[in-house]
Protein backbone atom coordinates (compact mmCIF):
# COMPACT_ATOMS: atom_id res chain seq x y z
CA UNK A 1 0.00 0.00 0.00
CA UNK A 2 1.31 3.46 -0.50
CA UNK A 3 0.95 6.77 1.51
CA UNK A 4 -1.64 7.82 -0.95
CA UNK A 5 -3.85 4.81 0.25
CA UNK A 6 -3.10 5.04 4.06
CA UNK A 7 -5.94 5.85 5.98
CA UNK A 8 -5.64 8.86 8.14
CA UNK A 9 -8.17 9.07 10.88
CA UNK A 10 -6.93 12.68 11.77
CA UNK A 11 -8.71 13.62 8.39
CA UNK A 12 -12.11 12.81 8.53
CA UNK A 13 -14.78 14.97 8.81
CA UNK A 14 -16.19 15.99 12.02
CA UNK A 15 -19.65 15.71 12.39
CA UNK A 16 -20.45 16.92 15.63
CA UNK A 17 -18.11 18.39 18.34
CA UNK A 18 -19.43 19.63 21.84
CA UNK A 19 -18.35 20.60 25.01
CA UNK A 20 -19.68 20.41 28.05
CA UNK A 21 -19.08 22.37 31.20
CA UNK A 22 -21.05 22.92 34.45
CA UNK A 23 -23.14 25.72 34.64
CA UNK A 24 -22.38 28.27 37.68
CA UNK A 25 -24.23 31.65 37.46
CA UNK A 26 -21.87 33.59 40.12
CA UNK A 27 -18.75 34.73 38.17
CA UNK A 28 -16.32 35.86 39.68
CA UNK A 29 -16.35 39.26 40.20
CA UNK A 30 -19.74 38.38 41.65
CA UNK A 31 -18.10 36.06 44.10
CA UNK A 32 -15.72 39.05 45.23
CA UNK A 33 -18.34 41.38 45.77
CA UNK A 34 -20.68 38.59 47.46
CA UNK A 35 -17.73 37.72 49.41
CA UNK A 36 -17.19 41.69 50.22
CA UNK A 37 -20.84 41.92 51.29
CA UNK A 38 -20.15 38.65 53.85
CA UNK A 39 -17.56 40.53 55.40
CA UNK A 40 -19.00 43.80 56.02
CA UNK A 41 -21.81 42.77 57.57
CA UNK A 42 -20.26 39.71 59.54
CA UNK A 43 -17.86 42.08 60.60
CA UNK A 44 -20.22 44.84 61.86
CA UNK A 45 -22.56 42.52 63.63
CA UNK A 46 -20.20 41.25 65.49
CA UNK A 47 -18.28 44.34 66.25
CA UNK A 48 -22.14 45.08 67.67
CA UNK A 49 -21.84 42.00 69.84
CA UNK A 50 -18.12 43.54 71.12
CA UNK A 51 -19.09 46.44 72.22
CA UNK A 52 -22.20 44.54 74.15
CA UNK A 53 -19.33 42.71 75.40
CA UNK A 54 -20.19 39.11 73.67
CA UNK A 55 -16.61 39.28 72.23
CA UNK A 56 -16.88 35.64 71.46
CA UNK A 57 -19.54 35.96 69.09
CA UNK A 58 -16.68 37.96 66.69
CA UNK A 59 -14.75 35.13 66.22
CA UNK A 60 -17.66 33.36 65.27
CA UNK A 61 -19.04 35.70 62.53
CA UNK A 62 -15.73 35.75 61.23
CA UNK A 63 -15.73 31.93 61.01
CA UNK A 64 -19.26 32.17 59.00
CA UNK A 65 -17.11 34.05 56.18
CA UNK A 66 -14.48 31.46 55.77
CA UNK A 67 -17.08 28.54 55.62
CA UNK A 68 -18.78 30.52 52.97
CA UNK A 69 -15.10 31.37 51.36
CA UNK A 70 -14.40 27.34 51.34
CA UNK A 71 -18.11 26.21 49.86
CA UNK A 72 -17.63 28.70 47.38
CA UNK A 73 -14.12 27.66 46.45
CA UNK A 74 -15.01 23.95 46.26
CA UNK A 75 -17.88 24.70 43.54
CA UNK A 76 -15.76 26.66 41.91
CA UNK A 77 -13.29 23.53 41.46
CA UNK A 78 -15.77 21.41 41.00
CA UNK A 79 -16.70 23.96 37.80
CA UNK A 80 -14.07 22.47 36.08
CA UNK A 81 -15.01 19.39 35.28
CA UNK A 82 -16.25 18.71 31.45
CA UNK A 83 -17.15 16.37 29.03
CA UNK A 84 -15.94 16.52 25.16
CA UNK A 85 -17.96 14.60 22.80
CA UNK A 86 -16.77 14.08 19.03
CA UNK A 87 -18.84 12.26 16.26
CA UNK A 88 -16.42 11.02 13.10
CA UNK A 89 -18.20 8.77 10.75
CA UNK A 90 -16.01 5.52 12.19
CA UNK A 91 -16.07 7.07 16.09
CA UNK A 92 -17.50 8.47 18.85
CA UNK A 93 -15.15 9.59 21.71
CA UNK A 94 -16.65 10.89 24.45
CA UNK A 95 -13.54 12.39 26.93
CA UNK A 96 -14.52 13.50 30.96
CA UNK A 97 -12.13 15.38 32.58
CA UNK A 98 -12.99 15.61 36.83
CA UNK A 99 -12.56 18.06 38.70
CA UNK A 100 -9.15 16.76 39.79
CA UNK A 101 -8.10 16.77 36.07
CA UNK A 102 -8.60 12.98 35.84
CA UNK A 103 -9.11 12.23 31.99
CA UNK A 104 -11.68 9.09 31.35
CA UNK A 105 -11.80 8.60 27.35
CA UNK A 106 -14.17 6.11 25.48
CA UNK A 107 -14.04 5.59 21.92
CA UNK A 108 -16.80 3.87 20.44
CA UNK A 109 -18.32 2.95 16.92
CA UNK A 110 -20.95 5.04 15.77
CA UNK A 111 -22.55 2.60 14.32
CA UNK A 112 -23.21 0.23 17.00
CA UNK A 113 -23.61 2.80 19.23
CA UNK A 114 -27.28 2.96 20.94
CA UNK A 115 -28.40 6.01 22.53
CA UNK A 116 -31.12 6.05 25.47
CA UNK A 117 -32.56 8.33 27.17
CA UNK A 118 -34.23 8.30 31.07
CA UNK A 119 -37.23 10.31 30.96
CA UNK A 120 -39.43 11.52 33.77
CA UNK A 121 -43.12 12.59 33.14
CA UNK A 122 -43.11 15.78 35.29
CA UNK A 123 -39.04 17.06 35.12
CA UNK A 124 -38.16 16.07 31.40
CA UNK A 125 -34.64 14.16 30.13
CA UNK A 126 -32.72 13.31 33.22
CA UNK A 127 -30.44 10.96 32.21
CA UNK A 128 -28.65 10.46 28.64
CA UNK A 129 -27.02 7.10 27.85
CA UNK A 130 -24.41 5.89 24.97
CA UNK A 131 -24.79 1.53 24.74
CA UNK A 132 -22.85 -0.34 23.09
CA UNK A 133 -21.60 -3.67 23.49
CA UNK A 134 -23.05 -3.89 26.89
CA UNK A 135 -21.00 -0.93 28.03
CA UNK A 136 -23.07 2.06 29.69
CA UNK A 137 -21.77 5.50 29.00
CA UNK A 138 -23.36 8.20 31.13
CA UNK A 139 -23.10 11.60 29.31
CA UNK A 140 -24.10 15.25 30.26
CA UNK A 141 -24.92 14.86 33.72
CA UNK A 142 -24.79 18.54 34.76
CA UNK A 143 -26.92 19.62 32.19
CA UNK A 144 -30.90 20.82 32.86
CA UNK A 145 -33.92 19.19 31.32
CA UNK A 146 -33.51 21.27 28.37
CA UNK A 147 -30.18 21.78 27.55
CA UNK A 148 -30.11 17.65 27.17
CA UNK A 149 -32.82 17.87 24.86
CA UNK A 150 -31.07 19.83 22.86
CA UNK A 151 -28.45 18.43 23.14
CA UNK A 152 -29.84 14.79 22.47
CA UNK A 153 -31.06 16.25 19.46
CA UNK A 154 -27.89 17.35 17.75
CA UNK A 155 -26.61 14.05 18.68
CA UNK A 156 -28.69 11.51 17.72
CA UNK A 157 -28.47 13.64 14.04
CA UNK A 158 -24.93 13.63 14.70
CA UNK A 159 -25.20 8.87 15.04
CA UNK A 160 -27.64 9.28 11.55
CA UNK A 161 -25.62 11.03 9.33
CA UNK A 162 -22.30 8.54 10.61
CA UNK A 163 -24.36 5.65 10.16
CA UNK A 164 -25.53 7.42 6.52
CA UNK A 165 -22.02 7.48 6.07
CA UNK A 166 -19.23 9.42 3.67
CA UNK A 167 -21.06 11.56 1.19
CA UNK A 168 -18.73 11.52 -1.70
CA UNK A 169 -19.08 14.66 -3.81
CA UNK A 170 -16.64 14.38 -7.03
CA UNK A 171 -16.48 18.32 -7.41
CA UNK A 172 -14.41 18.86 -4.30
Amino acid sequence: MTASNDFDPTLEPELFSALLTPHRSLSRTGFIVLMSIVSVVSFAAGAVFWWMGAWPVFGFFGLDVLVIYWAFRVNFRTAQACEEITVTPSELRVRRVNHHGHIAEWVLNPLWVQFEQQVDAEFGIERLYLVSRGRRVDIGSFLGPDEKASFAKALVAALNAARRGPIYNPIH
